[in-house]
């Protein structure tokens, strides 16, 4: 498996804890661990440019992803896409939580892979499972550390 972490953000992130978690994530979904997965810390105008050109929503965004390969059948060896994170827009939503920006970064970081793999959030039912599979990831991964 390759995930490859970047960071042009100008900010510190948790690149290493980024790789760990989504490392997990990707064998806790049965995802073929041969799957390639880029994830790039950006600063928040770089974002609110990407957020604009794709989404055609003004202003920046906390994450967005860019899927390339759905794999076919469990265990098909893909390249996933990219995962662009904000770690500006992270610290003021990790402010509204109340927790840590580091913990927002994962919760953001595991958003961006379900995303890629199909999940999504636009209705209520929707958003309750995909909510409750992050936080059950992100509360895996810690506990196995």
């Amino acid at each position: 498996m390759s995930i490859e972490v970047t960071n042009s953000s100008g900010r510190l992130v948790p690149s290493n804890e980024v790789n760990s978690l989504l490392t997990f994530a990707m064998g806790q979904l049965e995802l073929n661990p041969e799957c390639d997965l880029s994830v790039g810390f950006i600063d928040d105008d770089y974002m609110t440019e990407l957020h604009i050109k794709w989404m055609d929503e003004p202003g920046s965004t906390d994450v967005l992803s860019f899927p390339m390969d759905m794999p076919e059948n469990v265990g098909d060896a893909v390249t996933l896409g990219d995962i662009m994170i904000s770690p500006d827009f992270a610290a003021e939503q990790a402010k509204v939580a109340g927790h840590s920006i580091e913990h927002e970064i994962y919760i953001l970081a595991t958003h961006g892979l379900l995303h890629i793999i199909g999940y999504d959030h636009a209705d209520p039912a929707e958003e309750r499972v995909m909510f409750a599979l992050q936080e059950d990831l992100v509360k895996k991964w810690k506990q196995s550390q």
